[in-house]
Formats: C-alpha cells, structure tokens, sequence
C-alpha cells in the first residue's frame, strides 16, 4: 500500500492569512487619503471655535431689463409658491451679469421674486430677482478649513462626493475587519492582543457614557 501524503501544517491557516493580507493592504492603499482626510477633519470640527476663519462676501447688484421683468412677472404669477429652474432667458441674463451660472438650479418663486439658494461647501451663495428688476447676488467663502470641514460632513457636496463616502466606508469596514482578523490569527503568538483591542473598545464606550451628558 503506497504511503499517504503527509498533510501540511496550517496550510489552510496560511491561505487565510495570505487572502486577508491582500485584502488588508489593498483596502489600506483606497482609503489612506481619505482616512488622513477625515482625521484632519475631525480635528478641526472638534476644534471649531479655536479655529475660526474670516469669512469673505462679494455683493453685486443688477437691474434686471424691461422684457425680462415681464417674463418674471409672468412665471411668478405661475410657480408663486413652488420650486422650478428660471427660464432660460433669465439664467442667460444671470450668467452675463453676474458672471454665474443658475441653468438648471430650483428657484424658489414668489409672485413677486425668485430666488435662487446656492448652498455649496465652505459656503454659500444666493441670487434674488425682484419683478421691479432689482437684482442681487451675494456669495460668502469661509475659507480652506471650512470647505474641509464640509466635505467631512457630506454638506452640499453633491451625488459624486455621497458615493465616494459610501465606498470610502466600506473600503474601512474591510481594512477594520480585515485588520480584526490578522490579528485574532496572531493572537496566539501575541498575547497582548486581546487585552489592547479590548482597551480600545472600552475606552469610547466609557466615555461616552460617563462625559456626554
């Protein structure tokens, strides 16, 4: 009877160990940037009242012209009450004079007025049209750290930048979980590693019962 092969030691320990380094390395090189990003982020939310930015705001004024002023009146009359983009003509005549462009963008319609908000992150902006043809258009800039700060917070980012924090999240879930597993193989060898993960999920839970009152 021809002899039986021997089984490898821990072979199948050092498939799992093998896959999970890969995963753990491949989700680290996605989401470094993002993980520096929001770290620097959360220091500086946390830290928002020492660290104040002046804010910077541009005003300009503009009269709107005679035929324009009925095309307002008209769909003022229309959408009083509603949201709908300007007409074409109207978000033609904003990007002329005030060097912006609203095409496509809700106004908020009044009989008398549109107004149209421009939320976007480390600021804001906004552009009302009066039906006497009194225009203003006002934008703010909080600066570099706000603008950050915003980002961190998903505020007036858009779809793209909402998708990105899905799969940044998920990128981290697997390096977290990925990073879990590594260790709970070693931990055999490491016998401190149970003894510090332990530490570091106690640590938050504790203060976050104790202190946020």
């Amino acid at each position: 009877m021809p002899p039986q092969p021997t089984p490898v030691p821990n072979a199948s320990r050092a498939v799992w160990l093998k896959n999970l380094h890969r995963w753990h390395w491949i989700s680290a090189a996605l989401s470094l940037t993002g993980m520096l990003l929001f770290a620097i982020t959360g220091f500086t939310l946390n830290h928002a009242t020492q660290i104040e930015a002046k804010p910077s705001v541009v005003k300009r004024t503009a009269t709107l012209p005679a035929p324009l002023q009925t095309v307002l009146r008209t769909e003022g009359e229309r959408l009083s009450g509603k949201r709908a983009p300007l007409p074409a003509a109207l978000a033609d005549w904003a990007r002329t004079s005030f060097d912006i462009n609203v095409a496509g963008m809700e106004a908020e319609w009044e009989e008398d007025e549109a107004y149209v908000p421009m939320a976007r992150p480390g600021g804001d902006a906004w552009l009302r049209i009066a039906a006497d043809g009194a225009a203003e258009y006002e934008k703010t800039d909080r600066g570099m750290v706000s603008w950050l700060n915003d980002l961190h917070k998903g505020r007036n980012t858009g779809a793209v930048w909402s998708w990105f924090i899905d799969i940044f999240a998920i990128a981290c879930m697997v390096f977290a979980i990925t990073g879990f597993l590594i260790m709970k193989l070693h931990a055999a060898n490491r016998p401190s590693t149970w003894p510090v993960i332990g530490f570091g999920m106690l640590v938050p839970i504790l203060l976050a019962l104790l202190f946020t009152h």
